[in-house]
Parts: structure tokens; C-alpha cells; sequence
């Protein structure tokens, strides 16, 4: 099953972005859609329940608002910061480590991922269960767990995979 799901996904994909629709550029893509899934099948999906699949897909639908709206604030913060008149003031860069309850590695990725979509924060290294990310201030680190800072990015992640 894990191989078909990954091939339908990088079929749509394939589909999706390359816009050719002649027979030529089809069959190329399914062609790649197979090898694709054939050596990668077990990064995707792991052996879970179909309805555990569908329900973290479902949800991720619903992650991915909150996401852009954390990306679309976290530019005009950069922005504030770059263009201030005091900018060197302003910009305090800094190492942040935490400890992440996530277990699944799909969802440790989703969150190293996303914290480094965000402008202003980048995630350095992930070990175990130890996460190193590198933000450009305390607002940009603000949806890092810490000892005082709010973990709103891991919670947010949490949800989709329901507590892994």
C-alpha cells in the first residue's frame, strides 16, 4: 500500500507542476512516479492505519493556514527589523537548543521544516530528540519552546500527528 500511495502522489505531483500533457511527457512521469516510489516508498509511510493516514493528511490541511500566517507575520518582523534605523540595536541573533516531545521522525521533520520556512529562525541540527535553531531575535525565536518562550509551532505539530 505504502507503494501506491507514494506513487499516486508523485503522479499527481508530476502532473500538477509540469503542465505537458502530451503522451510523451505522461509516460515520462509515470515512468518516473515508479521508480521514485519503488526506492522511496517507506519515507513517506510508514506502516500505520489507513485512517491514521487520512486523519494526519486531513489535519495538515488545516496546519498549513496557520503556517503561512506565521510566515506572512514573521516577514513583516525581518522587514521591521532590516529596515529599522537602529537595526543593529535591534537584531539580537541567537543559538536556541530544546528538547522536542515529538517521537515521530515525519513530524520532527514537519517541525524543523517549518521553523525553518519562517523568515528570521533556521534549524541548525536535529539530534535524537534535540533541536538547534538559530534565530535572528527573541520575536522570531517566540514559537520555539524554551524555558520562558511559548511552544505554539510544536503544539501546532503535535496536533497534526496526534501526539507523536
Amino acid at each position: 500500500m505504502a507503494f501506491l500511495y507514494t506513487f499516486l502522489l508523485m503522479a499527481g505531483f508530476w502532473l500538477l507542476l509540469s503542465g505537458k500533457f502530451d503522451a510523451f511527457h505522461l509516460t515520462l512521469g509515470l515512468v518516473c512516479s515508479v521508480v521514485v516510489s519503488l526506492v522511496s516508498k517507506d519515507l513517506l509511510f510508514e506502516d500505520k492505519k489507513e485512517k491514521d493516514r487520512i486523519g494526519i493528511a486531513w489535519r495538515f490541511t488545516w496546519y498549513l493556514p496557520w503556517l503561512f500566517w506565521q510566515i506572512f507575520l514573521a516577514n513583516f518582523h525581518v522587514a521591521y527589523l532590516t529596515l529599522h534605523p537602529r537595526m543593529k540595536e535591534k537584531i539580537d541573533p541567537r543559538i536556541i537548543r530544546f528538547k522536542t516531545r515529538l517521537k515521530n521522525d515525519l513530524a520532527k521533520v514537519t517541525l524543523a521544516n517549518s521553523i525553518t520556512l519562517t523568515p528570521g529562525t533556521i534549524t541548525v541540527r536535529i539530534v535524537d530528540d534535540e533541536f538547534v535553531v538559530h534565530a535572528i531575535s527573541q520575536t522570531a525565536a517566540g514559537d520555539l519552546p524554551g524555558d520562558e518562550i511559548p511552544a505554539k509551532m510544536e503544539d501546532q505539530v503535535r496536533r497534526v500527528f496526534r501526539g507523536d
